[in-house]
């Protein structure tokens, strides 16, 4: 029945790869029957072929990071979006306890323009006030409201969640030496590398300045100072200003494993606190809480 339902249905792994879809998505996007395809190059085949979902932006890659901040991070969403044949859909996605999200979306494509209209301006502020403008991450505000959603779960008796605090090393010198327009790319460098190791259910997020939260949710100890450990050493390894081919930096890291009895903002003095010793300690490398 779900295979010729009139409205579009599809399922996502916690890998968000495409694992079901029926008939109305998958000629929606231009899917082949069975096709299993990451989300994230779904979103890619449709700005290249201008298929399924519209998507204005003169950068793929930058909006993938901006939507992806949002896409996963609480158990039910709705929205708004544009297809490139001109309807226009209600979208939905749920989340069970294992990261598999359903999605599923019906043709509005009969409301008035105007109110059309209203609700794509709202929708445009929503996410601005969700994102970091410079990086396209989450803000401050966005990523503390994901700490406190991850707070709660752990009260549920969910699987551990790490905390981790990073901040850039000298970064005042990046500035001072290279100039502000360097030291930003400096940081949309950073961030672009810290969401590329990134699962769909983890956050991230700038706290100010050089400062960045990472919340990973269902990861053990073990498990978060490798994956902290794989960031250090791409950031040190990476050389982001192509005029200055010398140019290296690093950034320290501050751990902690969130606990039921803690509030949001002593997480993250904890943490904060644990980075502080990671520069104490010589930069570049990180400390548990």
């Amino acid at each position: 029945m779900q295979e010729d339902a009139p409205v579009a249905m599809c399922l996502f792994d916690a890998d968000d790869c495409l694992r079901w879809a029926n008939r109305a998505f998958r000629s929606t996007y231009g899917l082949a029957p069975g096709e299993e395809i990451l989300w994230a190059d779904m979103i890619r085949r449709c700005y290249a072929t201008h298929v399924g979902a519209l998507i204005e932006t003169d950068d793929i890659e930058e909006w993938l990071v901006r939507a992806s901040m949002r896409r996963g991070k609480v158990p039910y969403r709705a929205f708004e979006t544009d297809l490139c044949d001109g309807r226009w859909l209600w979208f939905t996605e749920t989340l069970d306890a294992n990261g598999w999200m359903l999605c599923i979306s019906s043709d509005i494509s009969a409301m008035r323009a105007g109110e059309r209209g209203l609700r794509q301006e709202r929708d445009g502020a929503l996410r601005a006030a969700m994102t970091d403008a410079l990086t396209g991450i989450s803000n401050r505000a966005h990523i503390m409201q994901q700490l406190q959603s991850s707070l709660k779960l752990q009260q549920l008796g969910r699987k551990p969640c790490a905390l981790v605090m990073m901040d850039l090393d000298h970064f005042k010198e990046v500035n001072d030496v290279y100039g502000h327009h360097n030291g930003d790319v400096v940081l949309k460098h950073f961030a672009s590398t810290v969401f590329g190791t990134l699962r769909r259910l983890d956050g991230f997020g700038r706290m100010g300045g050089e400062e960045f939260m990472l919340l990973l949710p269902d990861t053990e100890a073990r498990q978060v100072e490798v994956i902290v450990e794989r960031i250090l050493q791409l950031v040190r390894q990476a050389r982001p200003l192509p005029e200055h081919p010398d140019f290296s930096y690093t950034c320290s890291a501050g751990l902690l494993l969130l606990r039921p009895d803690l509030d949001a903002e002593t997480s993250y003095r904890l943490a904060d606190g644990a980075l502080y010793a990671a520069k104490k300690a010589g930069r570049n490398c990180l400390m548990w809480a």
